[in-house]
């Protein structure tokens, strides 16, 4: 299933299946982004500065490369702006290209639509004295989106721009003021948090979604649930395959992470789900209720998803 492509909505091609680097131990990213380029024929990496593993993934991409594998051009990088470089757009996208040893990238998110003090105690995660976040109160996502939009029309450092863990409403305070419209929105998802609306708020509107923690975050909780086990089973197939084909079978991205060469493999495998498959997964939540993994405790209350307040 890694030859399955999507479109973004400027037409730049997209592969469905990528290697996440999220959490990915340090000294074992660079072999790991090696081994999907060169053993699995994943050609999506996705990365962010904030990850603070970059040089490796840029390492495993250089070897794969000088190895005659894949060429740059058909390999489709991603990279994030944290919420510290709000105002500092360019910089943040410099260092990543710096760190990724590339001069450009496929595509650039907006990686958390909030903004943190940029001259706080931490250069990326500045708390105030009693240990809560230090947010910059000034941060404005039009404004962010704006200079999105300039190093995309005026730079070749980026191909394409999107935004990441952005809800309805964040949507809507953001799309009526755009020129460029997100390529994408890469959020959370899984069976246990399929948020349908969302979903379609993006389709109406040509905004690819991109979906991380597909196995539910680490330790893949997911993946010891009952009916995604039967399912496994009935297909002769790993529990994580079955849950990364629903999102290729529905039209969206989805970005299994792990550093292991059998994983990475398993996880290229597409499962044919039946129509009563999907349906089934769709609806699971419906049976176990709604579960977010990824809810650090600075999104509570500004981020507007439903189930986080």
């Amino acid at each position: 299933m890694t030859d399955i492509t999507l479109k973004l909505n400027n037409g730049t091609t997209i592969p469905a299946l990528g290697l996440g680097t999220w959490q990915s131990p340090k000294g074992e990213v660079s072999a790991a982004v090696e081994y999907a380029l060169k053993e699995t024929g994943i050609r999506h990496i996705d990365a962010a500065f904030v990850y603070e593993n970059e040089q490796e993934v840029g390492e495993g991409i250089q070897k794969a490369i000088d190895a005659g594998v894949v060429t740059r051009e058909q390999i489709f990088v991603t990279t994030k702006v944290f919420p510290t470089y709000h105002e500092r757009v360019e910089e943040s996208l410099n260092e990543s290209l710096k760190n990724l040893n590339l001069d450009y990238v496929d595509l650039l998110l907006i990686h958390w639509p909030l903004g943190f003090n940029p001259k706080g105690n931490h250069y990326l995660f500045p708390t105030k004295e009693d240990g809560t976040a230090d947010y910059d109160f000034s941060f404005d996502i039009v404004k962010m989106w704006r200079e999105f939009e300039r190093i995309y029309k005026t730079t070749k450092k980026v191909r394409a721009i999107g935004v990441s863990n952005c809800s309805i409403p964040m949507l809507e305070s953001l799309l009526p003021h755009v020129e460029v419209v997100p390529a994408a929105n890469q959020i959370e998802s899984h069976p246990y948090l399929p948020q349908p609306e969302l979903l379609d708020y993006c389709k109406q509107r040509g905004i690819l979604v991109e979906a991380y923690s597909p196995l539910g975050s680490v330790g893949g909780p997911l993946l010891k649930e009952q009916g995604i086990l039967d399912l496994a089973a009935k297909h002769n197939a790993d529990p994580a395959s079955v849950l990364i084909s629903w999102h290729l079978h529905e039209g969206r991205v989805v970005l299994p992470k792990s550093v292991n060469p059998q994983r990475i493999k398993s996880n290229a495998v597409l499962v044919p789900l039946s129509k009563d498959d999907l349906e089934y997964l769709d609806k699971l939540s419906e049976k176990y209720g709604i579960h977010r993994y990824n809810n650090p405790q600075w999104g509570a209350g500004i981020l507007k998803f439903p189930d986080w307040q």
